[in-house]
Parts: C-alpha cells; sequence; structure tokens
C-alpha cells in the first residue's frame, strides 16, 4: 500500500489563513459592541416608557431671556427691596425694643453666672435677678409718683386761690375795664384752652398706658433672653463653618463678656451716683431727696449728656426751694461730675470696654443722632465689639499679606 492510499481514508486537515484572522475579529466585536448599544438603548427606552409620566405633565423649554423678561424681574426685584425697607420702617420701635431686651439680657447674665457660681441653678438665679430688676424699677415708681402726685394736688387745689388774687389784682381792674381782658380770657379758656387740655391729659394718660406696656414687654422679653441665652448662642454658633467655630466662639464669648461688663459697669457708676446725691441733697435738707436722686441714677445711665441733664433738673428744683440752696446743689454736681469722669469711670471700665475716649465720644454722638437715647446707650458696647473684630481678623490678615 501506498502512502498516498494510506493517506486517503483519512480527511484531511483544514488551511490556516491567519492573514484574515484580524479582520474578522474586529469586526465581530463591533457588531457586539453595536448590539449591546442597541440593546441597552432599547432597554433605557423601555424603562422610560415604563416610569410614571410626571403628575402635571413634562416641563417645557425655558423662558427666553430678552429684555422685557429682564425689566420685569428687574423691577420685582425693586419692589421686593422697597417692600422690606417699609416693612422694617414700621416695625422699628419693635426691634428697638428686641435689641433693648437682649442688651440688658447680655448685661445681667454675668450677675446670673455669679449666682451659678455658688451653687444656684440658673432658673433659680435667673428668677433672684429679675425680682431685683423688678424691686428696681418698683422703687423707682414709689420714690417718684408720691411726690408728683403731691405737687400736682396742692397745685390744683391753690389754683381758686391763684385766680382771685389774679381778679383782685388793681392793674388788672383797670386793664379789664379799658381792653375787656377777664370776657376774653373766659372764652379762650372754654373755647380753646379747655378742649387742647383735655385732649392733652387724654394723650399724657395714653403715653403712660403705652409707657407701661413697653416697660412690662421689656421685661418679659429680657427674662426669655436671660433663659435661652446659651441655647441662642449655640444655635447661633452652628451657623459657622466648623473650622472657624472655635476661634468665632472666642471672640463672641469676649464681646458678651464686654458688653455684659460695660452694662455692670455702667449700673454701678449709676448707684454711685445717686447714693452721694441722695446724701448731699438728704443733708441740704432739699426737698423730695430720694426721688431726685433716683432721677440723678437712672439719668446717669445716659453717656456723655445723662449727668449734665440730671444735675440741671436737680439744682433747678434746688433754686425753686432756695437760691443759696440751687447755688450750693449745682457747685456739688459740678465737682462730682470731674471726680466720676476722672477716678470713677476709668476704673470701673477699664476692664469691661477696650474702647478709646475719642471713639466713645463719637461712637456715642452717632448711636444717638441714629436712636436716639437707646441709640447713645447701646453705641458704645457696639463700638468696643466693632474694635475687638476689627483688632481680631482684620488687622491679622492685613499683617499675614
Amino acid at each position: 500500500m501506498s502512502v498516498t492510499d494510506s493517506a486517503a481514508g483519512r480527511p484531511a486537515p483544514a488551511a490556516t489563513e491567519p492573514a484574515e484572522d484580524t479582520p474578522r475579529t474586529e469586526d465581530t466585536a463591533q457588531a457586539n459592541d453595536e448590539g449591546q448599544a442597541n440593546d441597552e438603548a432599547q432597554a433605557n427606552d423601555e424603562g422610560q416608557a415604563g416610569e410614571a409620566a410626571p403628575r402635571y405633565g413634562m416641563p417645557g423649554k425655558p423662558l427666553v431671556r430678552g429684555p422685557f423678561l429682564f425689566g420685569l424681574t428687574g423691577g420685582l426685584g425693586v419692589l421686593t427691596a422697597i417692600a422690606i425697607a417699609q416693612m422694617v420702617v414700621r416695625s422699628l420701635s419693635v426691634i428697638i425694643l428686641v435689641a433693648v431686651a437682649m442688651f440688658l439680657a447680655v448685661g445681667l447674665n454675668p450677675a446670673v453666672e455669679a449666682l451659678q457660681r455658688r451653687g444656684l441653678r440658673r432658673r433659680a438665679a435667673i428668677s433672684i435677678v429679675f425680682a431685683a430688676v423688678i424691686v428696681v424699677f418698683a422703687l423707682f415708681g414709689v420714690a417718684i409718683v408720691p411726690p408728683v402726685s403731691r405737687e400736682l394736688a396742692e397745685f390744683v387745689s391753690a389754683l381758686p386761690g391763684y385766680f382771685t388774687e389774679l381778679v383782685n389784682n388793681p392793674t388788672l381792674r383797670q386793664l379789664d375795664a379799658d381792653y375787656q381782658i377777664l370776657p376774653k380770657l373766659a372764652e379762650f379758656v372754654t373755647g380753646t384752652l379747655g378742649p387742647a387740655m383735655a385732649s392733652g391729659v387724654v394723650g399724657a394718660g395714653l403715653v403712660v398706658l403705652d409707657g407701661v406696656f413697653t416697660g412690662v414687654t421689656l421685661l418679659v422679653l429680657m427674662l426669655y433672653f436671660l433663659g435661652s441665652l446659651h441655647s441662642t448662642k449655640e444655635y447661633l454658633l452652628k451657623m459657622v463653618p466648623a473650622s472657624r467655630r472655635p476661634r468665632t466662639k472666642a471672640i463672641s464669648e469676649q464681646i458678651l463678656d464686654g458688653i455684659g461688663g460695660y452694662v455692670a459697669g455702667n449700673v454701678l457708676i449709676s448707684v454711685i451716683a445717686g447714693v452721694v446725691s441722695w446724701l448731699f441733697l438728704t443733708i441740704a435738707d432739699v426737698r423730695y431727696a430720694l426721688a431726685l436722686a433716683m432721677v440723678i441714677a437712672v439719668l446717669d445711665l445716659i453717656p456723655l449728656v445723662g449727668a449734665t441733664i440730671g444735675a440741671v433738673v436737680v439744682s433747678a428744683v434746688a433754686f425753686l426751694q432756695s437760691v443759696p440752696l440751687g447755688i450750693a446743689c449745682a457747685v456739688f454736681f459740678l465737682v462730682y461730675q470731674q471726680v466720676e469722669n476722672y477716678l470713677i469711670y476709668p476704673r470701673v471700665m477699664k476692664r469691661s470696654v477696650d474702647v478709646t475716649p475719642a471713639v466713645t465720644v463719637i461712637a456715642a454722638l452717632f448711636g444717638g443722632a441714629l436712636l436716639g437715647i437707646v441709640g447713645a446707650l447701646l453705641a458704645i458696647p457696639v463700638a468696643a465689639a466693632i474694635a475687638l473684630i476689627i483688632r481680631e481678623v482684620v488687622h491679622p490678615r492685613q499683617a499675614a499679606s
């Protein structure tokens, strides 16, 4: 048997074509990729079709930002700004009341913390401090209201005698005979002065009621702020980024300590002024010495001009009693103000607010021009806070740049 015959029964091996392997593999891969892409697109279409349609339909195209839309948006922004400004102006009294209540709460907080360090709970410490504030208000009312009401009653009871003496005056009789003064005076009293006085009395009553309501509201707000001071600080601190909270907390605590020290120091100076004035007025035998001393203490809380106004009022009352007594009061208050300005005030305030005298005067002037007495009271601690922020934040940044 030949080799050819033996190999004829066997299947011949398939010839290999290595040159065509690579193009066929690339075609297959491309076909697979296209098939997968088609399958994914079909699956996405089926998934989107299977999803529930939006309740109010598909959103449309955005509005074209043309000149009309731009002007309309700008006009709405201007109207919104005007409305917000009007709201602020109309609620300015409420904003001032809230600011004063917060200011007093921060100022009374050191006293509450001092009682806490003695072992009292914060609620009990707040109750004691709040009761002391109410007692001070009550003492002021007891010292002021009785003398004023007594003098008013004496004046009303003496009016008939004054009128009789005026009518019996010979000069007035002669003028009345020549020019009919008394009928014209009676017509003026009944026609113009009487209704004006009646409306003035009603207006004064409304002012008193408004003052009482404002005082009660101020006390209630101060109590709430004093009770929630720590939680309020923590809540506001959470609005600051976490990386800046330690530094912000340290600066805010120093600002609050400065405000508390300023309020406590100002109250202490006023108490000293009231006690010293009461001792002098009692020794000098001035009428209503306690009431006038309370007026001095309250007015001394006002920066710059409060002590001067109190001295003028008390000296005027003393002048009505006697001229030498009025001169003695004027000299006493002149000397005491120098002692307070150059000895008492620097020693009491040196650890509370770190503000130069020039900045203190400028801040009090601006605060008084903007918000009156309240602005003058708040201006000095606000200036101290701004100075602290500039010293701790602005100056380091400028030095590092």
